[in-house]
């Protein structure tokens, strides 16, 4: 197996008692490469940090999950026990840098010590400067508590405790959110970095142009699927899915166009499939007079680049 990572149709669902089911994730098929940076991408609530938290066993109870993620030497994630998971996975195969950094480092407690905790937990050999160098940070600033720190500094901070156990798999979670453009720019080239010939970093955005800034791969979410996936590159100038179209049309390089209407409830998903065909039809402009779904029901795909047949997307 080359691939580091290997999600073969991964889907999660939600039970709300007897009210509704929540379709979070709906077979999600990816393939993470080592040297590679993967952005898989989508509006807010699509269902990309489910998947995250899929990946490394953090689901509430209520979850009903299948499929197969599998990491290189044969460990399935999604079937694997928490001692598992917890002594060999978390932090040693796949490190996670989380969504607001700040408010996931411990307030009373410095940098340096949450640092030296986890070296000393995982059983690394490098040292907590040596960390701090290598994400750009000043091992001074270590020694500062986490509201002494800026945005910035936490997610280097995030990214160093990531790195602890040089994992294969860097897992970063919406990792820019709240950060301005220029600390955006250094949070992702940062990670970028983290991806070597031996490492991958799966980045999960709802910034696109975080993700064409330095992702090699890119995966679009809607709704709970991927609808389109494939080399950056060529995604990010010849999107063959609407939805993808439209989102490259909202930034300001596309004019600014935003998509009419707003993603349906992953409650309602199956409904609508059933009415409409396409859960995208709703809000599609290739779609006239909100008709059923009728675009072409055959899967598109060519060498790594692939998109959703239609329907469903």
């Amino acid at each position: 197996m080359t691939e580091l990572l290997e999600l073969d149709r991964l889907s999660v669902r939600f039970l709300l008692g007897q009210r509704a089911t929540v379709r979070a994730v709906t077979d999600a098929t990816l393939r993470l490469r080592p040297g590679r940076v993967l952005a898989l991408v989508g509006e807010s609530g699509c269902g990309k940090s489910v998947l995250a938290a899929a990946l490394l066993g953090l689901l509430p109870g209520n979850a009903q999950v299948r499929g197969k993620a599998v990491l290189r030497g044969g460990i399935e994630l999604l079937s694997a026990p928490e001692a598992v998971l917890a002594r060999q996975v978390r932090g040693r195969l796949i490190g996670l840098v989380p969504q607001s950094a700040s408010t996931h480092l411990t307030p009373v407690r410095t940098a340096r010590s949450q640092l030296v905790e986890t070296i000393r937990a995982l059983g690394a050999a490098t040292g907590a400067d040596q960390l701090a160098e290598r994400v750009g940070l000043n091992p001074a600033d270590l020694d500062r508590y986490p509201h002494e720190l800026s945005g910035g500094m936490a997610q280097r901070v995030a990214l160093a405790l990531a790195l602890v156990a040089d994992p294969q798999v860097i897992l970063a979670d919406e990792p820019t959110t709240g950060l301005d453009r220029p600390l955006v720019h250094r949070t992702v080239d940062l990670l970028a970095e983290a991806a070597t010939d031996d490492r991958a970093v799966l980045l999960i955005t709802h910034d696109l142009a975080a993700a064409r800034r330095v992702a090699t791969d890119v995966a679009v979410m809607y709704a709970s699927r991927i609808v389109e996936a494939g080399p950056a590159e060529e995604v990010l100038t010849d999107p063959w899915h609407p939805y993808t179209a439209g989102l490259l049309a909202a930034l300001p390089d596309g004019g600014f166009r935003p998509i009419p209407g707003h993603p349906p409830m992953l409650t309602e998903l199956d409904r609508i499939e059933q009415e409409w065909g396409c859960v995208f039809c709703q809000r599609c402009p290739e779609v006239p007079g909100f008709a059923p779904c009728t675009g072409d029901p055959e899967l598109r795909e060519h060498g790594d680049r692939w998109v959703a047949a239609h329907p469903p997307c």
